[in-house]
């Protein structure tokens, strides 16, 4: 018979359980089960947002998004289709009643315990699959899972259930081959978003229009400083990286973003004879500014209305 046995929500960082199913079955299987449950949840971080594990005959899905991942264990023969929306439902629900702050800030496991009504329910729901027949368009679900399957953990790379194993998995297997992890994405762009970064390419602009004259007048008068010249041109370099950190992803980013504001600080400081007391005020606030909407536009988690 296929049916969901059991669930759990999960804290992608640390594998903090923050709420789980009542399960009562104590056979061999599921305790097994249980054990990769505890494996998968200490690699949450390292494994894409949608994945599979096979067992047997079990199967060991989940999704995860913002932080949080739904997990959730069936027998082998339960449409995956269905699996998937079980999670979906899981987590519209979870997002709908805990915010973001007491998830990250929880430090019991279980805190959530009382969401286990809620899984009990959908559960029940999703085992009485007639009960879904008229509330679910199956066909859009079918499409999903085919343009975007799970992927496919497979049990050597958690190692057996009593020890680890060493396998790199944060490789991504797609059509038969192993490839690096997707593209992480970033969260939509705001207005303010919008503002800085046209803001850092004027003061970019700036910085190599003063620049040029600056090389100019070296060339004219022997006596000027070639220093300034440089002092332009990194400014120039840091406000368009700024450009780049706000439009893309990239490791340590907001340690970047805030070195990238560091050196335009020092250009500016360097440049306090060339410049007015407004002209630095400008391009400091503009750096400021600019650092402080790199570090709001963050990674983009799934979003909680995707269909499954």
């Amino acid at each position: 018979m296929s049916m969901i046995l059991s669930a759990s929500v999960v804290r992608v960082r640390d594998g903090l359980p923050l709420s789980a199913s009542t399960d009562y079955d104590q056979s061999t299987g599921m305790q097994e089960c249980r054990k990769y449950f505890k494996m998968l949840s200490k690699k949450l971080s390292q494994l894409p947002d949608r994945c599979t594990l096979k067992t047997g005959q079990y199967n060991i899905n989940f999704i995860s998004s913002l932080g949080v991942s739904y997990m959730m264990l069936c027998t082998e023969n339960y449409p995956s289709v269905l699996a998937f929306c079980f999670l979906d439902e899981l987590q519209k629900e979870f997002i709908t009643t805990y915010n973001m702050m007491k998830t990250n800030t929880a430090i019991r496991p279980y805190c959530f315990i009382e969401f286990d009504n809620f899984i009990q329910r959908t559960k029940q729901r999703y085992n009485n699959t007639r009960s879904l027949s008229t509330k679910m368009n199956l066909a859009d679900m079918q499409t999903e899972i085919k343009l975007r399957p799970p992927y496919q953990i497979s049990v050597s790379e958690l190692g057996s259930a009593n020890g680890f194993s060493h396998v790199p998995v944060g490789l991504y297997k797609g059509t038969g081959k192993i490839s690096a992890a997707p593209h992480q994405r970033l969260e939509p762009v705001t207005l303010p978003g919008i503002v800085s970064f046209v803001l850092s390419l004027l003061c970019g602009a700036l910085n190599l229009i003063r620049g040029f004259h600056a090389i100019e007048s070296l060339l004219q008068n022997e006596g000027e400083d070639f220093s300034y010249v440089i002092a332009f041109f990194l400014g120039t370099a840091a406000c368009l990286y700024q450009c780049y950190l706000f439009v893309y992803y990239t490791g340590w980013r907001n340690a970047k973003s805030f070195l990238t504001f560091g050196l335009i600080c020092l250009c500016n400081m360097y440049l306090y004879e060339l410049r007015n007391l407004w002209q630095l005020f400008f391009h400091v606030t503009v750096g400021a500014f600019s650092t402080l909407q790199i570090r709001l536009r963050q990674p983009q988690g799934k979003s909680p209305d995707y269909n499954v």
